[in-house]
Parts: C-alpha cells; structure tokens; sequence
C-alpha cells in the first residue's frame, strides 16, 4: 500500500515568516491555523513546520533550549494540539523539524554540562586541547572558523559543527540515544506525522583525527559525514521508534550525499528520502559566494542522475536555507510567471515528493540584500568574519558575496494581501518583505485564473489524478540545451514532460514534434506545434 508521503505534496511552513495572529511581527501557530483553509485549496497534503521549540534564536531555531515547550512568540502547546486538530479536519499532516546534532547553548542539559556534573558532562562532546591553548584537532565549523570551544572552568574544548552556541551531542553516549527516542515518541504519539532530520548525516563521529585538506568550513567531515556509526543510528531509531508507528515519514537533510550512499539511507530503514544539495549548487562558485550563469543542462544533468540512481527521494528548488528559485533558475524580468509555471511544472512531475516553500506558489522573490551588520543571520555573518580577517578579500567584495549566503533574504514574510503589512502582520514585520513589495500576493493570484497560484492547483490537482505522475517511473528522453524532455510510466499509461528553461523559443528535436496525446496542462497559449516558446512548458498523455 503506498504511504501519504508516496502520494502527496510536501508544504513548507517558516512559522517566523507564515503569519502573525497577533501584531507582534512575527508569525505564530495562531496565524498557521487561520490559514488552513488556503493550504487545503492549495492541494497540499503534508505540512513541515521549521522548528517552534523554545530557543534563544541564535540560529532561528535550529539551536533548540528545550525540545518539549513551544517558543512563546510561535504560542503555546495547547496552540500546537489545536493545529492537529484543525489539520486533521482538512486531511493534512504534519511533520516537524528533527535538530539533534547539537542542542543550544542554552539547553539544560549543556548549562549543567557546564558545571561538570554527570551524567550530562558526557552527554556532550568534550576533550582535552592538544597542549594549552590548542584545539584537540583541526576541524573547522560549517559556518566556517574552529570547530571546538574553550571552557576555562573545565580545562576542555567541546565540539560544534555549526556556531559555538550549537554544541554537539555526543552520539557515542546510549543515553542520549534514548533521550531523543523520548522526544520522538512524544510527538509521534501527539499524532504528528513524521520529521525532517536536521543534519541527521553528521550526527556521529567516527573519530577525532585531523582532518584532511584548505576547507575554511567542514574540515574533517571525513571523520564523521555519512559514517557507519550513522547508518547504524538510524535502523536502531527505525527499529525502536518508528516501526511501532505504521503510518510516518522520515526525511533526512544530509550534507554531501552521493547517490550510491542516498539509495542506501533508502534500502536500509533509515530514511523515506532525502534532501541532496547537488543541484542547489548549480548556480554557484566559491562555495556559494558568487553566483554563476545557470546553465539549464547541468541542473538538467544532477536530476536525472538522481532520478535514476535513487528509488525515491524530496524534490525541491528552494526552502529555509535556498535563496529562491524563480531568480535563480527563471526570468524575474520578461517572463516572471511562465518562468515559475515552468519550474512548477519541472517540481511536481519528477519522481519523488515534492516540496514547496511558502510563497513559491505565488512567484515569490528575495528580499533585497542587506549590509551584513543588519543580518539576523549567523550563518552569514560568520562568513563575513571569515572573508574579511583570514582571506583578506575587500570589504564591499566581501559584503557582496555574503549577501549571497544571507538565509534572511529566502526568509521574507509571506504576502497575503497588498494592505499594509501585507496582510502578514498589522505590526512591523520581523524582517523586510521582498523584492517586489508584495505585488505577488495570494490576495491578488486568487482573482486570476492565469496566475502563478492557479497554475499551481492545477499542477497538484493533475498530479494527484494521474498515477504516471505521483507513481511512475521516470524515463529520461535523449535531449540536450535547455530542454527538459521525459516521461512518467505506469504500466501501459504515459505522459511526456516537455520543459524550455531559456529565454528563447526552442525547437524541438524530431522524434518530439511527432508525438500523438492530449495536453493535459500548459503554461502559454496556442497549439503545441514544433516548437516550446520562452520558459514553455506542456504535459502530454501519449496515446
């Protein structure tokens, strides 16, 4: 029997950044409930929240103080069961976000860590310095920077793969193991669906060497990217918590996945699927510092590889993390909507679960960049640090390319409507409002049957109504440039996908202009004939 997440669209919510139900400028659970009726007309099934637990905020709460109480400003418990319930009315699920490789600093179990006291000392990872002063080892931080901490009280450095306010948990340690098994099951029995994993690839280390190589950011993944130490966690968490729960998904966000260790997340009980960063770096140079000319054929090249080599996996062009897509892989100027109907339709016809971020059914953009000092971003920041004092690169050449890793920017409130506030919030919004101030909103895509949102339903509707498409296998076509050209098979059914992601008219090969079937779905006018305009996009039902 295939599962909901086998079937459905994934929706992701920024709760910061979804809606505020109470002027306060920031979004809340209150204001998530208020909007499950336009979730429900979107289609979608499955609802990821990015995290709600209490936190100092330092990482916007990827540093968790306390994974059973709900930041104030995202509301209450009671709140949270209220959305369970009122999902449930609608037919949607929900998944939560999962962050355990490392706690906030601010974490009861660190603060007494701190003082020494067991067992929580070794609920962390500690060591002693090479000789005073000297870290154990070598490794540096993914937000770049030294990867270990010096307390003076301890004579110790502890470990922290991302901002020293991120302290790692010490995986090695059976307790806790059990203490996120807890937290799992507390969930799990409040009826949420499932959870994407922060990080989940990293959470144990396989050994404390040096690591190898110049990297400025994850020097020493070696020791614990993917280790076996790993694989084994995750059969013992499927084995001891999710197998009791029949109807659940796990998602895993791992780091530097090639497709033979993915299909392996896959065939062991470890995950459902997961997110791959290969084609989110398509675009980029320097780490993600510069932004380069998309080539359509190397983003073309990393998906069908891995709609090959995996069985399954989470399809997605932008989320938290991503700088959005439509500026990215699109056209903001003369083609902005056909530009996103067509990455829309690139999303929900690929084999695997779809993920759409909030707004990215509207076209959403960026918010403007930024002077480093205003980012809220630590990420960001510490890059910043990085570029100016040990690569000595120019300051505004150094502002310029961290502007281009600010996660603040992909983070813009939604935009509901054109009143002030734009219908997210009757207060000052916590972070600025994107490029195009809100013109793109649901409000205003509601009144058009042309808009990106319709488009959108449409897409989710067909998806769901023909198997070739949430269930059949994918059968690449031999195509080259910026044609996007392949089949979705379920027994004797088929339907052809036939997308131009450039700004010209591109005329297709032979073998496609003869094709017999019924469109099901296009995103421009006038007949299919010979050729795909700009950003054109079809669906066919072959005959």
């Amino acid at each position: 029997m295939k599962q909901t997440w086998e079937e459905e669209v994934v929706y992701q919510i920024y709760p910061r950044s979804f809606c505020d139900s109470n002027g306060d400028g920031v979004g809340d659970i209150p204001g998530i409930i208020s909007k499950l009726d336009y979730l429900a007309s979107l289609g979608v099934k499955i609802l990821w929240l990015s995290p709600i637990y209490k936190s100092p905020l330092f990482d916007m709460g990827y540093d968790v103080a306390d994974y059973y109480s709900i930041h104030e400003q995202m509301g209450t418990m009671e709140d949270f069961d209220r959305l369970f319930s009122e999902s449930k009315k609608r037919g949607m699920k929900i998944v939560m976000d999962l962050v355990v490789n490392h706690t906030s600093n601010e974490h009861e179990w660190f603060k007494r860590a701190l003082r020494g006291e067991a067992p929580y000392h070794d609920y962390y990872v500690f060591r002693k310095g090479k000789k005073k002063g000297v870290p154990p080892n070598n490794w540096t931080s993914m937000f770049t920077g030294p990867a270990w901490e010096y307390v003076p009280e301890l004579d110790e450095w502890y470990l922290h793969l991302y901002d020293a306010a991120q302290p790692d948990l010490n995986w090695h340690n059976p307790a806790v193991k059990e203490e996120v098994k807890k937290i799992l099951r507390f969930y799990l029995d409040k009826g949420v669906y499932g959870f994407r994993c922060d990080v989940i690839n990293q959470i144990y280390k396989e050994s404390y060497a040096n690591g190898k190589g110049l990297n400025a950011s994850g020097k020493g993944m070696e020791h614990y990217l993917s280790t076996e130490g790993n694989h084994r966690i995750l059969q013992e968490l499927y084995r001891d918590v999710f197998s009791a729960y029949p109807d659940h998904v796990v998602i895993g966000e791992t780091l530097n996945v090639d497709i033979p260790t993915g299909e392996r997340f896959l065939r062991d009980h470890e995950l459902d699927m997961f997110f791959t960063f290969e084609h989110m770096n398509v675009d980029k140079a320097l780490g993600g510092g510069i932004m380069k000319k998309f080539r359509p054929e190397k983003l073309r090249k990393v998906l069908f590889d891995y709609q090959q080599g995996v069985r399954w996996n989470a399809i997605y062009f932008e989320n938290h993390d991503q700088l959005r897509s439509l500026p990215r892989f699109g056209n903001t100027k003369e083609y902005r909507d056909i530009s996103a109907k067509a990455l829309a339709t690139l999303l929900l016809t690929l084999k695997g679960t779809p993920f759409i971020y909030q707004g990215q059914e509207l076209g959403m953009l960026n918010a403007p960049g930024r002077d480093v000092d205003e980012s809220l971003d630590c990420a960001c920041r510490s890059i910043y640090k990085l570029l100016r004092k040990s690569l000595h690169i120019p300051t505004g050449l150094a502002k310029k390319m961290a502007c281009n890793f600010d996660r603040d920017r992909c983070r813009a409130p939604m935009a509901w409507n054109e009143e002030r506030g734009l219908g997210f919030t009757s207060g000052k919004a916590w972070l600025p409002f994107a490029e195009d101030d809100g013109t793109h909103n649901v409000a205003s895509e509601e009144k058009s049957e042309d808009s990106v949102l319709a488009y959108y339903r449409k897409l989710i509707r067909l998806r769901r109504e023909r198997i070739e498409l949430h269930a059949g296998e994918f059968d690449p076509l031999d195509t080259r440039g910026s044609l996007f050209a392949y089949r979705r098979v379920s027994g004797k059914d088929s339907v052809l996908i036939m997308i131009n992601l450039y700004a010209k008219p591109l005329a297709l090969p032979r073998y496609l202009q003869s094709v017999h079937g019924k469109v099901l779905l296009q995103n421009y006018s006038g007949k299919l004939e010979g050729s795909l305009p700009p950003y054109g996009a079809a669906i066919i039902a072959l005959e």
